[in-house]
């Protein structure tokens, strides 16, 4: 049976489910609206140690490992671990990587990481390459900004169209044959998008295109409509980024308004807290569909949703070489039937 169906997306035949998940989110976090779906919360954003860097790293391990605590299951009982994170190198998820002992596959696509781990999984589960997976991203404020933008030390003000970088991160198991979902069905394989913007406190604006494109591409690819879904989420957008989607591809005949959630806008209250137009970082998208989105789906809330992750590719070595931000937006179908 022919697995890729169009140009950029493939149906799964196994019966890929999503068996649990965990999320972790900080202070700031866990005062917006979705506090009473984190699984935990933390007050102390160093979590107990003396930098951000590796209070990023204990958050994310210590989700993983609630995880399998939670479903009775051992480092042993798990074939691979994929994830990623913000910092140089995926230091956090390296780290995390080196405590679990567990076979190991480190991804970078910046805020796109949770889907792109997602798909990783699915396909090695549906290649019977493995039965069990465990994916995670996660993502600190202080630490992003650190890397991305100003030390915090600095004071620097933002700017209203710029957004706060999640501290939080979402872990989930994968596994085949399940008999129960929800499950993974098919996914579509993102593209570089380059929307000549290059201002790194403007990252949803730059994400838009690429979240169309995947969009529009996905949805021409299956033959199918915005009403065969419950929902389209896209990962970290925000306000400005929402917007843009929203009216371009209204342009493009699809009108996404009543069926469309940016999960960037979700973990905050926007209006109330101070986080300009909203969440962003390798933990928002999955901080809020790993506490969020899989509630609703297990209390059959939403049957079927299309989850967009979307990532800005910058460095900030291109950055400071006033290189364009090159943008990227992966998706995948998660429905309780197959």
């Amino acid at each position: 049976m022919r697995k890729k169906i169009g140009r950029q997306t493939y149906k799964f035949e196994k019966r890929i489910c999503i068996r649990d998940t965990r999320s972790i989110a900080g202070p700031i976090e866990s005062q917006g609206p979705l506090k009473s779906y984190f699984h935990e919360t933390f007050e102390d954003d160093l979590l107990g140690q003396d930098s951000f860097e590796k209070a990023e790293h204990q958050m994310c391990l210590k989700n993983i490992l609630s995880l399998l605590e939670a479903n009775q299951l051992n480092e042993t009982d798990i074939d691979i671990y994929i994830g990623g994170d913000l910092l140089n190198q995926i230091i956090t998820t390296n780290l995390t990587a080196r405590d679990l002992k567990i076979p190991y596959w480190g991804l970078y696509n910046a805020c796109s990481t949770f889907v792109e781990a997602i798909q990783a999984a699915a396909v090695l589960l549906d290649g019977d390459f493995i039965n069990r997976a465990v994916i995670s991203t996660a993502s600190h404020f202080s630490t992003a900004e650190r890397q991305y933008r100003f030390p915090l030390e600095l004071g620097t003000q933002s700017p209203p169209s710029a957004q706060r970088t999640v501290t939080g991160s979402g872990a989930m198991i994968l596994e085949k044959s399940c008999l129960e979902g929800p499950f993974v069905t098919h996914m579509t394989i993102g593209k570089v998008m380059d929307f000549e913007q290059s201002d790194p406190n403007d990252m949803g604006s730059a994400m838009a295109i690429a979240a169309c494109d995947t969009i529009m591409t996905h949805l021409e690819d299956l033959d199918v409509s915005v009403e065969d879904y419950d929902l389209i989420v896209t990962g970290d957008l925000g306000e400005v980024g929402y917007n843009i989607t929203k009216d371009f591809l209204r342009k493009k005949g699809l009108n996404i308004e009543n069926r469309y959630k940016d999960c960037g806008m979700l973990v905050y209250d926007i209006i109330n807290q101070d986080v300009m137009c909203g969440g962003s970082g390798a933990g928002c998208s999955s901080t809020v569909f790993t506490s969020y989105f899989y509630n609703k789906l297990k209390n059959k809330e939403l049957n079927k949703i299309l989850l967009v992750a979307t990532g800005a590719l910058l460095s900030p070595v291109s950055t400071g070489q006033k290189e364009n931000i090159p943008c990227i937006a992966h998706a995948v179908t998660i429905e309780n039937s197959k």
